[in-house]
């Protein structure tokens, strides 16, 4: 008999699972006393790893002095203030204002709507198209699940918000056609900078440039989906530094605050600023409740402190490092078919005769979380606090899984 949890992406008859209990750095423990190394900062998102009495810490004082209150108009909070104006030091474009929610899947289609109403603003009504790509994942709201590019993740649950497209993944010149027979209705291209939840994949080599390039002559904006690789994970704050490329929005989540509240947001860029701030009567009738919820913020300021202090952005590429050469090694002697990945992000690619799947569990009896995309790859994406003998241990489970 199933709980009375109804578990996001599982099967609902399913009646067991693993019941995790404790945390510390890079490891979890579950209810009959197993350490786990967490291959996978739990959900892509545990970048200073668990039981930090730090954060703690600042979520009680938080929660003890104003636990939450609405920052609609006319209200704000200190917390909020502050943790938009760090955002702002580290964003990858001049003057970005920071707008927040709950989850990475609320940033989306708070950055879908921000680009459309921003369009109106500007004097441009007709630009509603926005075009994402195969294999891109975009949350699991209805904007994000109509950009979704990973077809299992939408079926059946249409119809989807309209004016929404996919081109493949990695064809510039697919999307350079598109955006030429629809210029002017054009609101923004969507993308993830590395496509994460379809397996980890990075762009080619100038993809992104030529997005920009694209935006530019087309007068769309250019969006960032960082909720994977925002705030460190490639070694850099975020992907944009990394590739050198400016978007005019950027979606963030998990790693902003490790995970320790539920916290998200869009960075809006100077294109999309102007529109919005055009006409003083103008009336943002957008938001959420928790939008500049004062304990996430304050989790989220807790959480940068430490990011900063430990150097933890210079060190996901050191992690990157060892995780790239452990996999490339198995690679190398035909363990799995090929190792991808890009900073701290890494997938191994599996044989046809392997199955994910399989190999997750096997990994699990062996004391490894990894995650399963689809059924030719494992993924892992681990706290960027865990050791260098830890990550050995990650790559020995691999190895005996796929043997």
């Amino acid at each position: 008999m199933p709980s009375a949890f109804l578990h996001p992406f599982a099967k609902p008859t399913r009646e067991s699972f693993i019941r995790i209990v404790r945390g510390d750095g890079a490891m979890v423990w579950d209810a009959d006393g197993n350490a786990l190394v967490d291959g996978m900062a739990s959900l892509w998102y545990c970048a200073i790893g668990h039981g930090r009495a730090e954060m703690a810490d600042a979520v009680s004082r938080q929660m003890l002095q104003l636990e939450a209150y609405s920052c609609f108009d006319p209200f704000t909070n200190e917390p909020a203030e502050q943790l938009a104006a760090e955002l702002h030091e580290i964003a990858p474009m001049v003057d970005a204002r920071v707008f927040f929610c709950s989850s990475g899947s609320e940033s989306i289609d708070s950055a879908m709507k921000l680009a459309r109403i921003a369009h109106v603003q500007a004097g441009q009504p007709q630009r509603k198209l926005i075009i994402s790509r195969i294999r891109g994942y975009h949350g699991v709201a209805y904007g994000g699940t109509s950009a979704q590019g990973i077809a299992p993740n939408r079926e059946n649950f249409g119809p989807f918000v309209g004016d929404v497209v996919q081109v493949p993944a990695d064809d510039i010149e697919a999307l350079a056609t598109l955006m030429s027979e629809h210029g002017n209705e054009i609101a923004a291209v969507l993308t993830e900078p590395v496509q994460g939840a379809g397996g980890i994949h990075p762009p080619t080599d100038g993809y992104l440039a030529s997005l920009r390039k694209l935006c530019d002559q087309h007068g769309a904006f250019l969006i960032f989906d960082e909720v994977i690789t925002g705030f460190g994970r490639l070694g850099s704050w975020f992907a944009a530094h990394h590739y050198d490329v400016r978007p005019d929005m950027v979606t963030f989540a998990k790693a902003v605050t490790s995970g320790y509240q539920p916290l998200g947001g869009v960075l809006v860029g100077p294109a999309v600023r102007a529109g919005l701030e055009a006409d003083p009567d103008f009336f943002l009738r957008h938001g959420f409740t928790y939008s500049g919820h004062p304990t996430a913020c304050a989790a989220g300021l807790a959480n940068l402190a430490i990011i900063r202090r430990e150097g933890l952005v210079e060190r996901a590429t050191h992690v990157g490092a060892r995780l790239r050469n452990g996999l490339e090694a198995l690679a190398s002697d035909g363990t799995i078919h090929h190792a991808r990945g890009v900073g701290a992000m890494w997938a191994a690619g599996l044989h046809p005769h392997q199955n994910s799947m399989t190999v997750r569990d096997a990994m699990l009896a062996n004391g490894v979380i990894t995650r399963a995309i689809n059924a030719d790859s494992v993924t892992f994406c681990p706290p960027l606090v865990i050791t260098d003998l830890q990550i050995d241990q990650i790559i020995d489970a691999l190895a005996a899984a796929t043997r």
